[in-house]
């Protein structure tokens, strides 16, 4: 039997999400709500708060979209990674949360990530690591749609083509934020012509996320282009290129949090 992937705090960390970024007045609220249902099912069904940040041999994380730390954030925060006074002191001075996600500071977070394209390599790097070891683990990458547009995203692609990374998932966050710019086409056709398995799910569902997550594929590294919705959720916020990196004001937030209850 498939296994339902069940969640009734969804609601509850976009809420967080936003009241926090009201308080900091920074952050990226639409590019973290599109990665949200993303980010719970792997860390529901792969990672957890059991895992040490100092250990070796573990399955492999990497946010290489940077700027959709705020989910990032919040989930550690519900798998406690972090604490709850950590989470609401985001942007703050001497906080340990900025608005690119840093290795360094924060438990559960494996590399520094935000200047776009190079969360991708890294995580090919410990793909390849874990490959030699022969240790059955996977690295798990999430990039955005935009991220495609970098040659660093290619150059990566055929590398772990090239290398049979067959434990490498990337994951597209692919919430149509660069078809204002250049329009990608199809990214499954494209990583295929690289060399790599791919296929596409709805990012929201989260049966869908589950299940591609365990897909094993032979010799080749696995692309999941996840369509999603930028600012999933918030009718004010969703499809609507405006609030990119707008912050709400009280009142604003105010009829989000109904939205949301």
């Amino acid at each position: 039997m498939d296994k339902t992937v069940r969640n009734t705090s969804l609601n509850t960390l976009r809420r967080d999400i936003i009241r926090v970024a009201h308080l900091a007045n920074e952050g990226h609220i639409p590019s973290a709500f599109s990665i949200l249902d993303i980010l719970y099912v792997l860390y529901n069904e792969i990672f957890s708060s059991h895992d040490s940040e100092n250990e070796v041999d573990k399955n492999h994380f990497v946010l290489s979209k940077g700027h959709g730390s705020l989910a990032l954030y919040a989930v550690l925060f519900r798998f406690n990674f972090i604490s709850e006074s950590d989470f609401f002191s985001f942007c703050q001075f001497n906080s340990k949360l900025g608005g690119h996600p840093d290795r360094l500071k924060i438990p559960g977070v494996e590399a520094s990530t935000g200047s776009l394209g190079h969360g991708f390599p890294i995580g090919v790097g410990l793909a390849l690591s874990q490959q030699l070891k022969r240790n059955n683990l996977r690295t798990f990458v999430l990039i955005g749609d935009g991220e495609c547009n970098e040659g660093t995203t290619w150059e990566s692609a055929l590398f772990a083509a090239e290398n049979e990374l067959n434990n490498l998932i990337c994951i597209v966050d692919n919430n149509n934020s660069s078809s204002r710019a250049l329009n990608l086409g199809d990214i499954c056709t494209k990583f295929r012509a690289f060399g790599w398995e791919a296929l596409e799910i709805d990012g929201h569902n989260q049966n869908e996320i589950s299940e591609s997550l365990k897909l094993a594929t032979i010799n080749k590294p696995l692309l999941i282009n996840a369509r999603t919705i930028k600012g999933k959720g918030i009718s004010l916020m969703e499809h609507n290129p405006e609030w990119h990196h707008k912050i709400p004001t009280a009142k604003q937030v105010s009829k989000m949090l109904d939205e949301l209850t």
